[in-house]
């Protein structure tokens, strides 16, 4: 509870200062709008209003969307991309991880394609998938294999030889050693790479939305950014932050039912 009151604490020290500085207009409104500002973008952001005073027809959200949609879609890329990133990762991981001339032919591409930031090749892919969902897609499980790959392999590496030596006089076959010691020895570290990639993808969901990304959280900053839509930028950005810690904790609390026996002597 003093952990959890000293955090409420910063938080509120925090706001009260932002508020300040945008009440005393040391910084202009277009740059800095104060937390009031922000709240209305984001309430407007997830209700209907009229066009004009008094006016029958209403638009709802923001471009066309509530902002809560614009969220929704943004998961759904962001689950279908990291969920085929570490489908295809945890495979070639094993893979890498089991066979040293597999490591010595993939591990130069692996490098190369996980030092690559995601802005260098969306053009890319725009060009060989057009701007629809499927460069979106792409560029999510870009980001989301590597890390997932080496995980795994890390994983693979940490199996201790003693264990399958044991495993293998007790008549376990392959199958066997993989299921009962390969597979819980190196899950830990799976779930860790699953976890960094989740929250990589998600750092490019705004890069992945830059074309046609409305409806999406990221396309929809972009957009309010270009239109100087500050309080709404804002509003987004925070949004994209609580999202992610969110996101965090579940693949956390998913790992620890995964893994109890992570940190314990197996």
């Amino acid at each position: 509870m003093r952990r959890i009151g000293l955090q409420l604490a910063s938080v509120l020290v925090l706001l009260a200062l932002w508020a300040f500085v945008a009440a005393m207009r040391w910084v202009d409104p277009l740059y800095l709008p104060g937390p009031g500002a922000v709240w209305d973008a984001f309430v407007r952001a997830n209700s209907c209003y009229p066009i004009t005073e008094g006016a029958a027809r209403k638009i709802c959200g923001e471009s066309n969307y509530y902002l809560w949609e614009h969220l929704v879609v943004s998961l759904q890329r962001i689950g279908v991309g990291v969920g085929l990133g570490a489908l295809a990762g945890v495979v070639v991981g094993y893979l890498m991880g089991s066979s040293r001339l597999l490591m010595l032919l993939v591990n130069p591409y692996l490098n190369f394609l996980r030092a690559l930031p995601p802005l260098g090749y969306i053009g890319l892919l725009v060009v060989w998938v057009g701007i629809g969902e499927s460069s979106k897609y792409w560029l999510l499980f870009l980001a989301a294999f590597p890390p997932v790959v080496i995980a795994t392999i890390q994983g693979v590496a940490s199996v201790r030889e003693d264990q399958l030596l044991a495993a293998s006089s007790l008549g376990a076959g392959l199958r066997e050693r993989v299921m009962t010691v390969i597979l819980p020895s190196s899950l830990p570290y799976v779930v860790q790479g699953i976890r960094l990639a989740t929250g990589f993808a998600w750092t490019t969901v705004v890069a992945a939305e830059l074309n046609n990304g409305i409806p999406g959280i990221g396309g929809l900053a972009f957009q309010s950014g270009v239109q100087l839509q500050t309080a709404l930028t804002i509003a987004c950005i925070l949004v994209i932050g609580l999202v992610a810690v969110a996101l965090d904790q579940v693949i956390v609390w998913i790992g620890r039912a995964l893994v109890p026996w992570q940190g314990k002597e197996v």
